[in-house]
This record gives C-alpha cells, sequence and structure tokens, in this order.
C-alpha cells in the first residue's frame, strides 16, 4: 500500500497527481498554445472568470489558486489580447474588477469542449462508483490540504535570493549559513 507508507517518491501521492496533470496537462497546454495562442494559466484565469464574471485580482487569484504575481501577468496578458477588460468599480475608483470582453468569452467557448473531451477522455476508464469515489477522495484530500496549508507554521522561502533560507547545508552536514558557508 504504497499510498499510505511511501518508499520514495513515485509512491508520494504530490508526485503522483503531478505526473498526471503534467501528463494529461501537456494537452491542454497544447490546444491553448497551439490553437489559441494563450497559456495554460491564461485559460484557468479566463475560466475562473467564466464562472465568476467581475473579481477583484486579489480574488481571482484567490479562486484560481495562483500567487497575485503570477495572476497579474496573465490578467496583464489577456488584456493586451483583448480578452479581458478592467472596469473601475463604480463605488470605489481605486477597485478594478475583471471581466472577460466578448472576444475572452467566445474563446473560452471555444477552448471550453477541447477541454471537456481531454477530461471525459482522462476518466474514461473509471465506472461510474470509482468516479464518485474519486470526487469523494479528492474533496476529503483538498479538506486536508487547506486544513495543513492553514495550520502550517514553516518558513516561505525568500525567491529574490534564489529560495534558500537558512537550513541545513547537506553538502557540508551543517546548518546552512554557518561560519563554515562560504559565500554567505
Amino acid at each position: 500500500m504504497k499510498t499510505l507508507n511511501p518508499q520514495g517518491i513515485d509512491d508520494m501521492l504530490l508526485y503522483r497527481l503531478g505526473r498526471v496533470l503534467g501528463t494529461a496537462g501537456s494537452l491542454i497546454t497544447r490546444i491553448c498554445e497551439g490553437e489559441f495562442g494563450i497559456t495554460r494559466r491564461e485559460w484557468r484565469v479566463l475560466a475562473n472568470l467564466a464562472k465568476s464574471d467581475g473579481l477583484l485580482s486579489s480574488e481571482l487569484a484567490e479562486v484560481a489558486q495562483l500567487d497575485r504575481a503570477r495572476t497579474s501577468r496573465a490578467v496583464t496578458a489577456l488584456v493586451a489580447k483583448q480578452l479581458v477588460v478592467r472596469v473601475h468599480r463604480p463605488h470605489d475608483r481605486r477597485q478594478v474588477a475583471l471581466h472577460l470582453s466578448e472576444a475572452g468569452r467566445a474563446l473560452y467557448q471555444a477552448v471550453l469542449p477541447r477541454a471537456t473531451a481531454i477530461h471525459r477522455e482522462l476518466v474514461a476508464p473509471l465506472s461510474p462508483e470509482q468516479a464518485a469515489q474519486l470526487d469523494a477522495l479528492l474533496a476529503l484530500l483538498q479538506h486536508q490540504a487547506d486544513t495543513m496549508q492553514r495550520d502550517a507554521d514553516l518558513p516561505k522561502a525568500d525567491r529574490r535570493r534564489g529560495g534558500r533560507k537558512v537550513g541545513h547545508d547537506y553538502r557540508r552536514g551543517t546548518p546552512a549559513g554557518s561560519a563554515g558557508e562560504e559565500g554567505g
């Protein structure tokens, strides 16, 4: 039972899910980039705006589960492609709501059946009972992940400095940043 007792990376759930996402997701990427001229991240933004039009960028980042910087870059690219429009909210001109343009909605409607077809083909080997079980298990795992994230007390990586924080230098067997480390 490798899921409950992983012996290496190939047994770990996140790695296994990542491989499925990487493989099947590459099909979505090829459709988005090759046929429609948008990235998979831009597709994610379009799809979330199609579901909840008029979100603020921060709200969009939350529902799309992207960091704010990536969301901002995707939105800026979609605005440049005239697929998304920014509209100042009348009650507070500092707030800018994001809306799909007519072209954005048309693009979403063109990509959606292609993405849905990939989804259907991916889950085709599952029986209806297995699909229902998968839905329930994914909901349970998402709840657990949300709880873990909320309760986590972990350091954040300093991305401006290569993502490295003070920790253990496994090459030297010493704490990183100790007197034995060169170049600080």
